[in-house]
């Protein structure tokens, strides 16, 4: 797991990196063009303008949605990162803190129509994921909604066969999220999964209705 320095000079091929890892159908980034363009119509169908961008890198997402209109806040800890993304978008609202201890003071009192968090969650453990999903859950508008797309797999089986696939790449600090070990947490009606590749998916969490 890469640390707030490793990030910050990973910035400048942090793209180029995703790509070819994405053209070549493989892990980790086998499908992420998909869950992006994914998340990105999800959002466009709900009744939304205020977008909060958890571990938003480079600003892939957040800069279709800047350029849409959409009032753009971002959480990322390294601050190579926050720079790039400011020169897309320099009316967002961008704030450097390390999302592992929760979201940042600068957010109280704030409410989101969505939520998204993409290639990020993997770095909190499963018990840290609960707890931000729920403190992010507080954090939406009524209708709103959380994405979340990453390295994820709807069971610990599917998981344990791409590790196995995977083994030599396999990156052992990271915590994928598994939708059957978080599903219990949340009501079945407002959390669903949805499998883009093979290492791939994007979760949905609503307070009151699948969106």
């Amino acid at each position: 797991m890469r640390d707030e320095k490793g990030f910050d000079q990973w910035a400048d091929g942090y793209d180029q990196s995703v790509r070819q890892t994405e053209e070549a159908d493989a892990y980790p980034f086998a499908g992420y063009g998909a869950v992006l363009d994914q998340i990105y119509e999800k959002i466009c169908r709900l009744d939304s303008r205020c977008i909060l961008d958890i571990g938003f890198g480079t600003g892939t997402l957040a800069k279709r949605l800047y350029q849409d209109g959409y009032e753009i806040y971002g959480v990322d800890f390294s601050s190579n990162m926050i720079e790039l993304a400011r020169q897309a978008m320099p009316r967002a609202h961008f704030i450097r803190y390390d999302f592992s201890r929760g979201l940042p003071k600068e957010l109280d009192g704030l409410a989101f129509d969505a939520i998204v968090s993409t290639y990020a969650l993997h770095h909190l453990s499963d018990g840290q994921k609960v707890s931000f999903l729920q403190e992010l859950l507080n954090r939406l508008t009524e209708k709103g909604a959380i994405f979340i797309g990453d390295v994820a797999f709807e069971t610990k089986q599917q998981l344990c066969d791409c590790k196995k696939r995977y083994e030599r790449e396999w990156d052992e600090e990271e915590f994928y999220p598994v939708f059957e070990r978080l599903a219990p947490h949340f009501s079945a009606e407002c959390f669903s999964f949805l499998p883009v590749s093979h290492c791939a998916g994007i979760f949905t969490l609503t307070k009151n209705q699948t969106a």
